[in-house]
Parts: C-alpha cells; sequence; structure tokens
C-alpha cells in the first residue's frame, strides 16, 4: 500500500484534452493513474532506478496498487 500525496499541475489545453480522450476510452484509468505511471515511467528512463519507483510504474501500469 502507498502512502498518497496531492499535486497540483498545469498542463498545456492541447495535452489535458488528449487526457480527456485516453480516459473517455479506458475506463478503468484515472488521472491519478495515467501521472504516476507517467511520472514513474520518466524517472526510471531518466536514471531513477531504484526497486520502489519500478514497483509504482508496474503495480500504477498492471492496476495492482492498493
Amino acid at each position: 500500500m502507498y502512502r498518497r500525496v496531492s499535486m497540483l499541475s498545469e498542463i498545456p489545453e492541447d495535452l489535458h484534452n488528449s487526457l480527456a480522450v485516453f480516459l473517455e476510452k479506458h475506463p478503468d484509468w484515472d488521472q491519478d493513474r495515467v501521472f504516476s505511471a507517467a511520472i514513474s515511467l520518466f524517472l526510471l528512463q531518466n536514471g531513477r532506478r531504484d526497486s520502489a519507483t519500478s514497483r509504482t510504474y508496474l503495480d500504477t501500469l498492471f492496476d495492482t496498487a492498493a
């Protein structure tokens, strides 16, 4: 189980529109899940190679996070 932290982020409107379309087509996903997957993947691709980041990415991607 993960401790949750609230974030506020401004993103380009076009990106928000694309996210909204994705979420409409994928009801199992929500904004929080998308952001967790995206941030953890970004960190993994940019040098943050630890088990917690990897686990967060995989759990989020496969919806196994509790």
